[in-house]
């Protein structure tokens, strides 16, 4: 294709060919079979390249029963050398019907697509700190260090290295590379990749929902602590306040004070009493009233959270480096803290001490398989938003490697800052390491963190650059999961939202509040962890297993790499081509059945969850992933023909097979057909 001047479009499709045509019919030109002439596209020059995407490429090319027919001698699903030979039904299925098609074919447009020039990073390391701002959340400073000293301590660091290289790296590789090449967002990329596939987009979109509603409510968890830390005196730090009970134990003023079963320290009164009042509250079926604290909390984050994104990635861009960089230099201040305080050292042995036995269980390569995945992020629909921002020639294979290397680097640092502090509990209580890392999740961070801040020197600085910390954490990931959504939703209806971005996000804000409100009562944290459990992580994987064999079998591992190729410059090897196909699918595929088959027991507190809360998390999970198949039955009913002519029976497909010219073609035609009837 000709380039053009940045001013300048171009049509795919030249009117000298179409003059013949006429609207409604079907014109084959040259093996070029065109639905509806009219409808041409026209290509804006992105960059200094005019790029027609695989999808755009093909966006004519549709016969009869379903199956895509192009000119250029690209065998079906991407599979075969580049023979002539097309995987399309026998001239004695065609009819009269012309029929969109429902799987690998990208969709033909009836109207006139204008494709204006698509914002772009306004600078390289917009896109870094973005993607790395996501990638590196919560996380990863209380999840990987409680996860690695559970399984084996620095023996874990080996199957976690594994499961990052054959696994995490290669699929947040792949969605970088499609964001990139195909320029759209987790809905409407589908078209151009296998339309019948694009269930995953809304999916996604409705998991984002989910996580927004919950997520940022830790946040304002956060945020609550860091208002309460400008005191002099912190007030987890004594039992003398209105929210304690006889049972609260100080023993760090007070050395005399032995350290009983029965005791609680007066930062686990305050986190559970004062900021989530959970005493308030019986369970999930009595939640209790809602804290206006934390809904004020919560409204402020949201506010900065939509002035950060409502304008696009030109503002979200800037941001990121204030709330990317900021915890780094926070986590480098804590690390050094850590690392002079009595103990530290006993913290770092728990933490690294190998368990070379922890390797044949099962359960340590399910957890180092579900860490780095959802450390990496692949899956939400952020990666493939942000890469769609990026020029078409930047080399997204480089982005990749020095992302995931920061983001694994990131969550190791951070268990020296975690059981450096630790370690000193346990020397101040006079326990095991342990015992004093019994807390998991936000508790790690708000109980056991938060305590040993209030007893270092100059403690209220330190608490407010911890909380500081924590909250640009999670206001980085939230920036990008929202911005997943919105890039999704405006790639499919840009008529609607195209010009109206403000409005959208800012409704999107709205729903995203008061989807909310139910984290925000007094028994908002047990809402928060059965999300945390069902919401997201089997629902995720799905997503992202299915992402996998759509592009590798479906869409084509062989037309994949040729994207790259004219995106980057080079073919990805072979081992890049083994992972997509089969590792990384295999990979997904271990996680979701080791959760499956054992549901996690849930326990907050002192509240074991009853049975029936198993049934609504999985009723939770389900909800979003059925969009899945309800998309792929709404695309087969509205698909005209009947089935036999969308899908021919295999008997016809194997006959023109065996009619074939050589039998390299006849091998090539077999497989080809065997997969579109798959399909």
């Amino acid at each position: 294709m000709e380039k053009s001047s940045s001013n300048e479009t171009q049509t795919l499709t030249s009117k000298k060919e179409l003059l013949d045509c006429t609207e409604g019919e079907d014109c084959q030109e040259n093996g070029l079979l065109v639905k509806n002439p009219k409808s041409t596209l026209q290509l804006v020059e992105d960059g200094n390249k005019v790029h027609p995407s695989q999808g755009d490429k093909g966006e004519a090319g549709q016969i009869s029963n379903g199956y895509s027919v192009v000119q250029s001698p690209v065998p079906c699903n991407g599979i075969g050398d580049g023979e002539d030979v097309q995987c399309t039904a026998p001239a004695a299925t065609t009819t009269t019907t012309t029929t969109t098609s429902t799987t690998c074919g990208v969709e033909a447009q009836p109207q006139l697509l204008e494709l204006e020039e698509r914002e772009t990073w306004s600078k390289k390391m917009d896109f870094l700190l973005s993607v790395i701002g996501y990638a590196v959340d919560l996380g990863n400073v209380w999840r990987f260090p409680y996860i690695c000293y559970q399984n084996g301590g620095g023996a874990f660091l080996i199957p976690y290295t594994i499961m990052a290289i054959f696994g995490g790296i290669p699929l947040f590789y792949m969605e970088l590379a499609l964001g990139q090449y195909h320029r759209n967002g987790c809905i409407s990329i589908w078209r151009k990749i296998c339309p019948i596939f694009k269930g995953i987009g809304f999916t996604i979109c409705v998991i984002a929902f989910y996580i927004a509603s919950y997520y940022n409510t830790i946040m304002a968890w956060a945020l609550y602590y860091l208002i309460s830390s400008f005191t002099s005196e912190l007030p987890w730090t004594s039992c003398k306040n209105a929210w304690n009970t006889v049972n609260c134990t100080n023993y760090f003023t007070n050395a005399s004070i032995t350290w009983t079963p029965h005791s609680i320290s007066p930062a686990e009164e305050f986190y559970t009493r004062h900021i989530l009042q959970v005493q308030r509250s019986k369970g999930l079926d009595d939640l209790g009233g809602i804290s206006w604290q934390l809904t004020l909390c919560l409204l402020l984050i949201f506010t900065i959270v939509y002035f950060s994104i409502w304008k696009g990635v030109k503002t979200s861009g800037k941001v990121v480096w204030v709330t990317a960089t900021f915890p780094y230099i926070i986590l480098f201040i804590l690390l050094i803290r850590g690392a002079t305080l009595p103990g530290a050292w006993r913290g770092v042995v728990f933490y690294l001490k190998p368990d070379w036995q922890k390797l044949l269980a099962t359960e340590v390569w399910v957890d180092a398989a579900a860490q780095i995945f959802f450390s990496l992020g692949p899956g939400f629909g952020v990666l493939l938003a942000f890469a769609s921002y990026n020029k078409f020639h930047n080399n997204c294979y480089q982005d990749a490697l020095v992302t995931s290397t920061v983001n694994c680097m990131t969550s190791f640092v951070s268990g020296f800052v975690i059981f450096t502090v630790l370690g000193y509990m346990a020397e101040m209580r006079n326990e095991e390491v342990s015992e004093v890392a019994k807390d998991t999740g936000p508790s790690l961070l708000f109980i056991t963190y938060a305590e040993a801040i209030a007893n270092m020197p100059a403690s209220t600085f330190f608490a407010i650059i911890f909380f500081l910390m924590l909250l640009t954490l999670g206001l980085d990931s939230t920036f990008a999961g929202l911005e997943g959504v919105i890039t999704a939703v405006l790639d499919e209806f840009p008529h609607v939202w195209g010009k109206r971005r403000e409005w959208f996000v800012l409704g999107l804000i709205i729903a995203c509040f008061l989807g909310s409100l139910t984290t925000l009562t007094f028994g908002g944290a047990y809402v928060v962890k059965l999300f945390e459990e069902y919401a997201t992580g089997p629902a995720v994987l799905t997503v992202v297993f299915l992402e996998s064999i759509a592009v590798a079998w479906f869409y084509g591992i062989n037309q994949f790499c040729r994207d790259m190729k004219e995106m980057l410059g080079f073919t990805p090897g072979w081992y890049w081509r083994l992972c997509w196909v089969a590792i990384s699918p295999i990979f997904l595929l271990f996680i979701i059945c080791s959760f499956m088959s054992s549901p996690p027991d849930l326990r907050l507190f002192d509240y074991n969850y009853p049975y029936w809360t198993t049934i609504v998390g999985y009723c939770i999970g389900t909800s979003s992933v059925i969009c899945i198949p309800i998309y792929m039955a709404y695309r087969l009913i509205i698909t005209p023909g009947t089935f036999k002519e969308v899908y021919p029976p295999p008997i016809i497909l194997l006959s023109q097979c065996l009619n074939a010219r050589s039998t390299h073609q006849t091998v090539i035609c077999l497989g080809c057909c065997t997969l579109c009837w798959s399909r």
